[in-house]
């Protein structure tokens, strides 16, 4: 297993290969769709600085609010990271994002702007939401809680020990290419 602490460099993600196994420690941020899209359409000062060096977290968290005021990450699953291959190659490179954490996989842009930028897409394990929101160890604020809501907020978290996989390198690998093309060729020698 690899440690990251963020942030961290691109030097230092361009070391990272797909399949490597990462634990992170640091500070993240959430982001789904509408956060997406306000980062492409907007300049994202109230998170630029967050995001610089970081990772984003494609998680829809639950939540819950304690009698002090504080947020805690009931549940941390990733979600589907698809959705926002319009928006991910623009982000990496318009606010300098190391990794974007999810699950499933990303297209070709995201594929090119990892070997543009220096980052790399990682895969968290779905199913186990709620053993990684023990990883998230404290919930430093969140961004954008009224317009978007709970799962489309930018929740900023401190996570220590955060297990992910690189299945997209800044060396063109990706080892979602290499399971749909070997599981194609298995294909056609079942039918063909």
């Amino acid at each position: 297993m690899i440690g990251i602490k963020l942030p961290v460099s691109a030097d230092e993600i361009r070391k990272l290969k797909a399949g490597d196994e990462v634990s992170i420690t640091g500070v993240m941020v959430t982001a789904r769709d509408a956060a997406h899209k306000y980062l492409v359409e907007t300049d994202g000062e109230d998170v630029r600085d967050l995001l610089k060096g970081s990772m984003i977290y494609h998680c829809g968290p639950v939540v819950k609010k304690g009698d002090d005021g504080k947020y805690t990450f009931v549940a941390a699953g990733p979600t589907t990271s698809i959705r926002e291959e319009p928006y991910e190659a623009k982000v990496f490179e318009k606010y300098d994002v190391r990794a974007a954490i999810g699950k499933g996989g990303m297209g070709a842009d995201t594929l090119a702007a990892c070997g543009e930028f220096g980052s790399v897409y990682l895969s968290a394990i779905g199913g186990i939401a709620t053993t990684l929101a023990q990883s998230v160890v404290e919930v430093l604020d969140v961004k954008k809680l009224e317009e978007f809501g709970v799962p489309e907020a930018f929740w900023v978290i401190r996570v220590e020990n955060f297990p992910a996989i690189v299945t997209m390198d800044s060396h063109g690998n990706s080892l979602h290419d290499e399971i749909l093309e070997k599981s194609r060729g298995e294909y056609e020698k079942l039918v063909g």
